[in-house]
């Protein structure tokens, strides 16, 4: 497991040659680690590598930023603690700045606290991953991330509610006709919540729903993506109108949401 003592990738070939070197760059993946821990990043950085992805790490938040600015990343792997400041430091700046917002985040962590997990998530990471990790696990879980970024190019389903449009294929929701600052998993959460308009939802049936994600059920990181889903949509979120929790059975996305639905 990476992020453990002896840390080791397994079914890495040593010196073996990165596929993504013989992709056409046009299609390569780009991914940026942040981690202070050089052997980790190393390891980590040339399992990926030998995955077909195109990978740059830092190991400080200054050098991460500076990555960042130059652009051209699909996704972002961040660690929580830097030997310059917090992760979380980061994860607040990217989702404030139109650059990035929309970046698929994931967030390692050797904190055991749940609570660091619940405030990365609020801040807007779409997933995390505690140390230590089997690189297996962090491979599929940077592929569900990027897959839930890819629009749908065969969708043009649009689903309203009173004020509150939802555009599938370009993945955007709009509330009174302004776009709705939501990232990637939110808004897939949205949506599988609007097509079952009207019907309770358990978090059992949103994670089959949810093609691909990761998430766990019991650690509650649901409930945490539908209070940042309501404090977007919703008027007062402690008194949604649209996101209704239905105690101990789920969550309820109402059919008539405004007075002139």
């Amino acid at each position: 497991m990476l992020g453990a003592s002896a840390p080791r990738i397994i079914g890495l070939r040593p010196g073996a040659s990165s596929p993504g070197r013989f992709l056409v760059s046009a299609t390569v993946t780009r991914l940026l680690l942040i981690d202070d821990d050089a052997r980790l990043t190393a390891m980590v950085g040339d399992y990926l590598r030998a995955s077909g992805f195109e990978v740059d790490t830092a190991g400080s938040l200054a050098a991460g930023r500076e990555r960042l600015a130059l652009g051209g990343y699909d996704a972002l792997v961040l660690d929580l603690m830097l030997p310059d400041g917090d992760g979380l430091d980061l994860t607040r700046e990217i989702r404030s700045d139109a650059r990035w917002r929309k970046l698929p985040l994931l967030m390692l962590t050797a904190r055991g606290e749940p609570m660091d997990r619940i405030v990365g998530l609020e801040l807007g990471a779409d997933d995390y991953l505690p140390k230590p990790f089997e690189p297996r696990e962090l491979l599929a879980r940077v592929k569900a991330l990027l897959r839930r970024a890819q629009p749908d190019p065969v969708a043009d389903e649009v689903l309203r509610f009173g004020r509150l449009e939802i555009d599938v294929g370009g993945r955007v929701a709009r509330l009174d006709g302004q776009p709705c600052d939501l990232t990637s998993h939110q808004f897939d959460l949205l949506v599988v919540l609007a097509r079952s308009a009207g019907r309770v939802l358990s978090r059992d049936q949103i994670m089959d729903s949810l093609k691909g994600h990761p998430l766990e059920a019991f650690d509650r990181s649901i409930d945490v993506h539908i209070s940042r889903i309501r404090a977007v949509i919703e008027e007062d979120p402690k008194t949604p109108r649209r996101v209704l929790t239905v105690r101990g059975a789920g969550y309820l996305f109402a059919r008539k949401q405004d007075a002139d639905s």
